[in-house]
């Protein structure tokens, strides 16, 4: 006959044991932590800009623009345990808009289907363009032909995109939207920027289109991932009074949540600051990386969050004396997140990293590598793949025009 004070007392030893071998493997302490960080020769040929990284279970894969006279493709390539493959080519064109923020990209889904969106001129003038979205089932050998989530038909903005995976091999995306963006007198509700969410299903059928936030900051780059509870999305809110803050918003039950500000940073800006947030998601937990002006100053800032972006953890500062922002963020298996940043010193730009706890403690920073001051340079990127870091980023090489970049790679191993 089973004993059941026997049993009950082992199922509370398991669980001390659980609680044990959890606090011997707690999280890294801070001050003690860094990174060595090693050049990886690119996939990328000769005037090459605008990375960008996604993780798939196959592993980093990094996208970019390349260019040729008057034509650009859209490449990628995937890393291995001996480099980057040979690169493929998406597409390519001559009627593309083109930004150092606003960058195409490719993704690989759960189910091993890659995805791409890139960006088509409809009206110069007044700086219009389509996002286009394309998928492939054969690893990039033939491409289905190019859709658009949108369908306002108007000839402005459509762009800044964001893909998340979705049960059921779906797929989202978000972008910022122009098609109210023309403002009319009798109609107090338009001259704004939207951001929008559509979703695919497994056969590539829409089944959603529809506004998250009316009023949004008009060229910041945004981002998203999925918590258990579903899609979380952050954003450069913008308001009346030019208060141009990040928030976020959740898709729960089908509707999106009202937007919700990360931090009362109050920055008033009567012009896009084009340094859109960062997001990382590990169960419930969530990280969050911005920059923002103080006092005239650019920061970096990161916030933890312990309930898939519904509250917010006072804001860590990132950056030692001032920054340009282009940040991104990494959460780590034992809830510490390493977030990046440019940090502009001595007239140069570097970009650089450190490991952040959610009590507020940091690391000493790292740094990757300098990287151009200016616009042209692009945002650089992060990802995290098990325990390596991978980092893409765009300068220009010795001896080059500045207008003249070339993409570079670097990984580091997490201790």
């Amino acid at each position: 006959m089973r004993n059941p004070r026997y049993h009950s007392w082992m199922r509370y030893a398991l669980a001390v044991l659980t609680i044990l071998a959890a606090v011997s493997c707690g999280s890294a302490n801070p001050a003690e932590w860094t990174v060595d960080v090693s050049t990886v020769e690119s996939p990328a040929g000769g005037h090459s800009s605008e990375p960008q990284l996604a993780v798939s279970d196959r592993g980093v894969l990094v996208s970019w623009l390349e260019h040729a006279g008057n034509t650009v493709a859209l490449k990628f390539a995937e890393r291995t345990a001996s480099g980057w493959t040979q690169p493929i080519t998406v597409t390519s064109g001559s009627d593309w808009f083109l930004s150092y923020a606003d960058v195409p990209s490719v993704m690989r889904k759960t189910n091993g289907t890659l995805v791409a969106q890139w960006l088509r001129n409809t009206d110069v003038k007044v700086e219009g363009y389509d996002l286009l979205l394309s998928y492939s089932t054969d690893n990039g050998k033939t491409w289905a032909t190019p859709f658009t989530p949108h369908h306002d038909g108007t000839r402005f903005q459509h762009g800044f995109a964001s893909f998340m995976n979705l049960p059921d091999d779906g797929l989202g995306v978000i972008w910022l939207d122009g098609r109210n963006s023309e403002y009319f007198e009798n109609d107090p509700a338009s001259g704004t920027m939207t951001l929008r969410y559509a979703a695919f299903d497994a056969q590539w059928k829409q089944t959603v289109d529809t506004e998250i936030d009316h009023n949004v900051c008009e060229c910041c780059s945004t981002d998203a991932a999925v918590t258990p509870d579903g899609p979380l999305v952050v954003y450069r809110n913008h308001t009346d009074k030019e208060i141009r803050d990040i928030a976020t918003s959740r898709l729960v039950n089908g509707t999106w949540t009202p937007e919700s500000v990360v931090h009362n940073d109050n920055w008033e800006l009567y012009a896009c600051p084009v340094n859109g947030p960062a997001v990382s998601v590990r169960g419930q937990q969530a990280a969050v990386a911005w920059f923002t002006v103080k006092n005239d100053l650019g920061q970096a800032y990161a916030a933890f969050s312990g309930d898939g972006g519904k509250t917010w953890g006072t804001p860590i500062r990132l950056d030692e004396a001032g920054s340009l922002g282009r940040v991104d963020i990494e959460l780590l298996d034992d809830g510490t997140a390493v977030a990046s940043w440019v940090e502009y010193r001595k007239e140069s730009s570097e970009l650089r990293l450190r490991l952040i706890h959610p009590e507020g403690e940091r690391s000493a920073p790292v740094t990757v590598a300098a990287v151009g001051g200016s616009r042209a340079a692009g945002f650089p990127r992060m990802a995290r793949d098990g325990d390596e870091l991978v980092f893409a980023w765009s300068a220009a090489p010795s001896g080059a025009a500045p207008n003249v970049l070339q993409v570079y790679t670097a990984t580091a191993t997490l201790p």
